[in-house]
């Protein structure tokens, strides 16, 4: 009989509502890191190679929809149903700034020369705030034809993707004209939009539909439809060659980019997946949930002490904890070993 091959995720507690956006940052100098974003209205900041939680940024007053960090690490920013986006020091988890909106704000994200912080939100308006002069009115872009759900740069901070909450399709606006340019058009709202790391596609998911878009040329280059409604995907950012999604059906799965065939079906979760994302390296991916937690998932050939069969390019064999220890010690309700290591959870008790 073949041996049964069980993902087993890192499993990282600590929100007590649902986790409804995860962000990586680039790799610096100091590793990689890790945000989540809560409707509890407490963002938090990661290891995003260990899960290990540095900190809780701690002044919104209402859930918080989404969340990111600046090229080097060095500042958050967070968007929320409180009518505020709020940036903050990556290193102290003290706020430095909070422009109030008229309405909540569902989307925010940081220019690539990290000086202009976007916001959207359901005042179907896109402002742009300069982080060197805060204080100065933002400019505002106001032809979002619905509430913007997600907003991301591309081209070098030249253009400004948006999709909206209510209406199909991906709006691309050119910065400096304030114009729409191009519609990606899809059949149901887009509930996450991706740029790939080297900026050649756009990774979107839309109803049961997951599609990849020349970032360049806008011209639709991959369509797959998936077994359930999705309301994240993200490329695997060094190879391109598979991306992960995750939605209703609580599962978290991997995918061949090139065929759609799938390559790996993680189960833990025990409430809808709303965003995953891979980590900057490729080597693992994360996952935000209904039920709270998030999961970083392991992806390349892993074995265990033992077992000479590793699985299929994401998972790993067999019942592991992470660390020399087994007496965990718990932080703000995320447990980590005497080594510092997130732990793993017995994949028997917690499928």
């Amino acid at each position: 009989m073949e041996k049964r091959k069980i993902a087993v995720p890192l499993v990282c507690h600590g929100h007590s509502r649902p986790v409804v956006d995860l962000f990586y940052s680039p790799i610096t100098a100091d590793g990689f890191f890790l945000i989540s974003a809560s409707k509890d209205s407490s963002p938090m900041l990661r290891n995003g190679e260990t899960g290990d939680w540095i900190g809780t940024f701690e002044g919104h007053k209402g859930a918080v929809w989404s969340c990111c960090l600046d090229t080097n690490a060095l500042r958050a920013a967070s968007a929320s149903a409180d009518f505020s986006a709020k940036v903050w020091d990556a290193l102290t988890g003290e706020e430095l700034h909070s422009f109030e909106h008229k309405h909540i704000v569902r989307a925010c994200a940081f220019s690539e020369d990290t000086h202009i912080l976007l916001t959207g939100g359901l005042e179907k308006l896109l402002r742009l705030f300069d982080l060197n002069r805060p204080d100065a009115p933002p400019r505002e872009i106001d032809k979002s034809p619905g509430s913007i759900r997600t907003a991301a740069w591309l081209h070098s901070d030249q253009t400004i993707l948006s999709s909206c909450t209510d209406l199909g399709g991906v709006r691309l606006w050119d910065v400096r004209s304030g114009k729409i340019i191009q519609t990606l058009e899809t059949k149901s709202p887009v509930t996450s939009a991706e740029v790939s790391q080297d900026g050649r596609y756009i990774t979107t998911a839309d109803g049961s539909n997951v599609k990849f878009w020349d970032a360049n040329h806008f011209g639709l280059v991959k369509s797959y439809s998936m077994p359930c409604n999705v309301e994240s995907a993200s490329l695997e950012p060094k190879l391109g060659n598979k991306f992960a999604a995750g939605g209703e059906d609580m599962w978290v799965r991997i995918f061949d980019f090139h065929t759609g065939e799938e390559i790996g079906c993680n189960k833990g979760h025990h409430g809808p997946v709303h965003c995953v994302r891979f980590s900057p390296g490729g080597e693992s991916y994360a996952s935000g949930s209904e039920d709270g937690t998030i999961r970083i998932w392991q992806t390349g050939p892993a074995t265990v002490a033992g077992d000479t069969e590793p699985s299929a390019g994401n998972t790993i064999s067999g019942k592991i904890k992470a660390g020399v220890n087994d007496v965990t010690r718990k932080v703000d309700g995320f447990h980590i070993s005497k080594d510092g290591k997130a732990e793993r959870v017995d994949a028997s008790t917690d499928s």
